[in-house]
């Protein structure tokens, strides 16, 4: 798609007008508006097993990388009549969120700028039931990614010992996410004593390196485990989407030799990827990220 100030494209039997497709959204690399939605329709395969069914925050960035952003809950009322919405109630009354679970939905989500898709734990037909925990990693400097890894690969240690796999993914900006999959009946409350339990047991076995609390005087040079994302009122970047660093990053699923050989090699370059290097990952790999979404598990006893 060659980038210009404007044009309507069709996308599945649906015109869609693309504006400002060479405004540069990501100044340091030069990245268009037309090159991000040129990322999002061919990443759309992988993608939208894992966005579609799920309530959808949205973080736009209409000046760019560097021009501020707003959270977007509620779809927008100006939306296309065939974009639908996932209504959820709560305590915020109810909201609607986009349903994009179809190319021509993200490629006019992708066109408001966008560029990071964020989703709850739960599929929006079911609130209350997340259908994975979250283990967001986020280090405090200076510790890095590459600490985050070895964490990531002291919980994957724990879950098997429990007889459980589990799923690695780049943040996209400083950290790393491990996923446990379930698929299976489950309640927030279950999977926030989960993830906290394991955060605090991590924190007790290596204090100088892992903390469970989110509080700033407690997180320099340590890894946050954080077990609150575990939350029926909070959404976590989606897998594949674009993150508003300085460079197009991706929020990308790794395997966990990929993992390893970081940790082994202390490059966390390694564990970095942009737009275009997760499209060649695709091609090679697939979605490493599919087990999310149908891997059965069921969540272990506590006590």
């Amino acid at each position: 798609m060659a980038a210009g100030r404007q044009a309507v494209i069709e996308v599945e039997g649906r015109a869609l007008t693309l504006s400002n497709l060479d405004k540069v959204l990501y100044p340091t690399t030069g990245f268009t508006k037309a090159e991000v939605l040129d990322y999002y329709a061919r990443i759309a395969p992988v993608l939208l097993p894992h966005l579609g069914d799920r309530a959808l925050t949205l973080r736009r960035f209409p000046d760019g990388v560097e021009g501020g952003s707003f959270y977007e809950k509620n779809c927008p009322r100006h939306r296309p009549d065939w974009v639908g919405v996932h209504l959820i109630s709560g305590d915020e009354g109810t909201i609607g969120f986009c349903r994009i679970d179809s190319l021509a939905a993200l490629a006019w989500v992708a066109n408001l700028a966008a560029l990071e898709l964020h989703t709850s734990m739960a599929r929006a037909d079911d609130p209350d039931a997340p259908t994975m925990v979250v283990f967001d990693l986020d280090p405090g400097a200076p510790a890095g990614v590459l600490d985050c890894a070895e964490v990531a690969l002291w919980i994957r240690s724990v879950l098997a010992d429990l007889g459980l796999a589990c799923l690695v993914k780049t943040s996209g900006s400083k950290g790393l996410q491990v996923y446990l999959p379930l698929n299976t009946p489950a309640t927030y409350d279950q999977t926030a004593a989960l993830s906290r339990n394991l955060a605090q047991l991590l924190e007790r076995q290596a204090p100088e390196r892992v903390v469970s609390l989110q509080r700033k005087d407690l997180r320099t040079g340590k890894v946050l485990v954080d077990w609150s994302q575990n939350s029926r009122h909070k959404t976590t970047v989606c897998v594949y989407s674009l993150r508003a660093r300085e460079r197009p990053t991706v929020s990308t699923p790794l395997t966990w030799d990929e993992v390893e050989a970081a940790c082994d090699a202390g490059d966390p370059a390694l564990l970095t990827f942009e737009a275009g290097a997760v499209l060649g990952r695709i091609e090679s790999f697939g979605d490493l990220f599919s087990a999310a979404a149908d891997l059965e598990q069921e969540l272990p006893a506590l006590g």
